[in-house]
């Protein structure tokens, strides 16, 4: 297998390194042209690396390779504990490069070393879990009806195309592709071309791993290609994780020919806090559950839900836990904050704290760039107060540092205003008694919802209700995505 390139980039002194091959059906291949992404320091704005971008005539070998690989070859054709001893083999290897992974996806999209490790431990309980999946779920059952018997099979989908966002790649292309190779699928892994390389160092993990020939592919490439890649017709599924517009465009395509199509699309998820609530045991966690990765987490919680009496006393103890983060070089041990992952996306929040201002908000901290930063994408931790849920700022995703606190008056209000979005990923409730903080969660129409905590599990169904999503990822229900049932009725 030819070995890929590992020179740092000229220049880089962030040690990250190129590539210059793809990795197409398990091994590594020139690209189709010299096209590259330049990976952008999001601390300095220079070229820390380079990988090559893409074209559709690498899109179309990616999935020939996956198409045979799966109507011709052993993969899915394994048994699921045979398969299930393979991918044993991918979360080791992987293990291995969570080091690695993580000092790169630090480096190229600025999340601190916290939100890092956070993300690829992730991923790791993901492989962990993969290769038990086998055991939990039924494969086959015999069913029988009034005149008949028969036998329902469930089996691999088929080719399945991975596209994936920036925000966490590695720990999001585990949750998607692990559960639809264990199933019997082959794959195909398209990376957002910002930060690029953790999932090169990942391919390198599933090289290691020596999955059958064809079986997977992992190509970085832009918008375009990605588009390719969703229409190709020998794509059987689609599965994708970024913002609801482009989740709206890739239903669409999939649509013209009923391919099948998961989609965890955008948040806007609410934190309510009971009138009883005891302040001192949320925070300062609270702020981090919004906040943290610089609020580029689809499930974080960016409204906060209070009593309209208990509004000055909440706002007052959110800016002071604010304005004592450490905003700077996420490669610092004791930086909270890092920057904001392109500077788009920085022109994108600023944009929405502008809003804020103008529909009336009450801005309290933030809301500019750090006056002791010269260089980089980052914007500081911002408060807004007397928001209300009709607000842009309470409606739309902002993908930034931003909390919005909005008075209530009542739960029912509460519950109201919750639902009120076209979200529905997370959520929480907090209130000194846990029953009564499930009975409001109950009422909240969200794909996962946490009481008196808060976090994203990966091992159990993840996904959105209404605009936040179709499917789920994670635990039974997110493999038995990746499968058709066929029944066989008997004589």
């Amino acid at each position: 297998m030819t070995s890929v390139t590992s020179a740092v980039s000229a220049g880089s002194a962030q040690g990250l390194r190129s590539f210059d091959r793809l990795f197409i059906g398990g091994k590594w291949v020139a690209p189709s042209s010299d096209s590259t992404i330049e990976v952008i320091s999001p601390m300095t704005g220079q070229v820390i690396a380079t990988v090559p971008e893409a074209q559709e005539a690498d899109m179309d070998a990616a999935v020939a390779a996956a198409r045979q690989a799966f109507d011709e070859g052993p993969w899915p054709r394994m048994t699921p504990a045979e398969r299930a001893g393979i991918l044993a083999r991918v979360g080791e290897e992987v293990k291995k490069r969570v080091g690695a992974m993580s000092a790169a996806f630090t480096a190229e999209i600025g999340a601190p070393a916290a939100s890092s490790n956070a993300f690829h431990e992730n991923a790791v309980k993901v492989w962990d879990d993969v290769v038990t999946l086998h055991e939990r779920f039924s494969f086959e059952e015999e069913r029988s009806w009034p005149g008949g018997s028969g036998r329902l099979v469930r089996e691999p989908i088929g080719v399945v195309a991975t596209v994936l966002p920036w925000n966490g790649p590695v720990a999001t292309a585990s949750l998607k592709f692990a559960p639809a190779l264990a199933a019997g699928c082959t794959v195909v892994v398209k990376p957002a071309p910002e930060g690029p390389v953790s999932m090169m160092i990942f391919a390198e993990a599933l090289a290691a791993a020596g999955l059958p020939e064809g079986v997977i592919s992992l190509l970085p490439a832009g918008r375009e290609v990605g588009e390719y890649l969703v229409r190709h017709k020998d794509v059987d599924m689609i599965t994708f994780t970024g913002s609801t517009a482009a989740g709206r465009k890739i239903m669409s395509i999939a649509a013209e020919r009923i391919a099948r199509v998961t989609l965890e699309l955008g948040g806007k998820s609410a934190a309510i806090l009971a009138d009883d609530v005891d302040l001192d045991t949320v925070f300062p966690e609270l702020v981090f559950y919004g906040v943290g990765h610089s609020g580029q987490v689809c499930a974080a919680l960016t409204r906060i839900l209070v009593p309209r009496q208990r509004q000055d006393e909440v706002v007052a103890r959110i800016q002071a836990v604010m304005e004592g983060l450490k905003v700077g070089d996420p490669r610092e041990p004791d930086t909270v904050l890092g920057p904001l992952a392109a500077e788009r996306q920085r022109e994108r929040v600023e944009q929405y704290i502008e809003i804020g201002k103008a529909e009336g908000a009450r801005l309290v901290t933030g809301g500019g760039r750090p006056k002791h930063l010269d260089t980089g994408w980052y914007v500081e931790p911002t408060l807004f107060a007397d928001v209300t849920p009709d607000m842009r700022i309470a409606q739309e995703e902002i993908f930034g540092p931003v909390l919005s606190v909005i008075p209530y008056d009542t739960i029912e209000e509460a519950v109201r205003i919750a639902n009120g979005t076209e979200y529905g990923l997370s959520g929480a409730v907090f209130a000194r008694d846990d029953a009564t903080a499930e009975a409001i969660a109950r009422r909240i129409r969200t794909g996962q919802i946490y009481v008196n905590s808060w976090g994203m599990n990966v091992l159990q169904p993840f996904g959105g209700y209404k605009q936040s999503g179709l499917g789920r990822e994670g635990g039974i229900e997110g493999f038995d995505e990746f499968h058709e049932t066929k029944l066989i009725q008997l004589p």
